[in-house]
């Protein structure tokens, strides 16, 4: 019944191609993302989790959430 229906709607085919296009977009955009992004900023990231609950700025100094 659904191979029915979906063969009398008329240019299907192309929401598939539609669909691969924009997952492909959006998955080198983001690859190219986390290729660009700068070392420094990806090591505080992935100490944050892990952080007391101080700030380091890239200056160095640190400062406390209030």
């Amino acid at each position: 019944m659904i191979k029915s229906v979906l063969t009398h709607i008329g240019g299907i085919e192309n929401y598939g191609i539609i669909s691969i296009c924009m997952f492909f977009a959006v998955f080198c955009g983001t690859f190219a993302r986390a290729m660009l992004v700068k070392k420094s900023f990806a090591e505080r990231m992935s100490a944050l989790p892990l952080s007391d609950g101080t700030v380091h700025t890239l200056t160095g100094g640190d400062s406390r959430h209030e």
